[in-house]
């Protein structure tokens, strides 16, 4: 296709897609959504994942493997999907989201049972969320300390 009259040629990146040397997976992790959510979405966001996901393994029998699993991811994505300034908010969102999302299917007298039975998967989901929220929180002090050196 010719280029109109004057015009600069295009870098070499973006005529390339901007995919050379990179892996395919981190092209593809390029391409996700980056929304910034605030600690009461975040929290939000955790909840309801978590009632959904305890009424879908209710329905298939209970699961608590399936929502200790579930758990994790959404720990996983909640914790990511923070803003930075509100980095915190997905260690703390995610257990409480575990707790309320049980007491949708468990009832409130069986709610306490059903926490200490499924500990393990609590606080994998609550460490999960707990590292990512460090290790964003190290690289956005990094980033600020290099900034401050230049």
């Amino acid at each position: 296709m010719p280029r109109p009259a004057g015009a600069a040629p295009a870098p070499a990146r973006a005529r390339t897609g901007g995919t050379t040397g990179r892996a395919p997976v981190l092209v593809a992790l390029g391409r996700l959504p980056k929304p910034r959510l605030t600690g009461l979405g975040c929290g939000v966001l955790a909840t309801v994942a978590m009632v959904l996901t305890a009424w879908f393994c209710e329905l298939v029998g209970g699961a608590p493997t399936l929502y200790g699993v579930l758990f994790v991811l959404t720990s996983l994505v909640a914790a990511g999907w923070v803003r930075p300034a509100e980095v915190i908010c997905g260690p703390i969102a995610a257990p409480i989201a575990f707790a309320l999302g049980l007491l949708t299917t468990s009832g409130p007298m069986n709610t306490m049972t059903e926490l200490a039975l499924r500990a393990p998967w609590l606080f994998a989901g609550t460490g999960v969320a707990l590292w990512i929220a460090l290790v964003r929180k190290g690289l956005q002090l990094l980033r600020r300390r290099l900034r401050r050196s230049r």
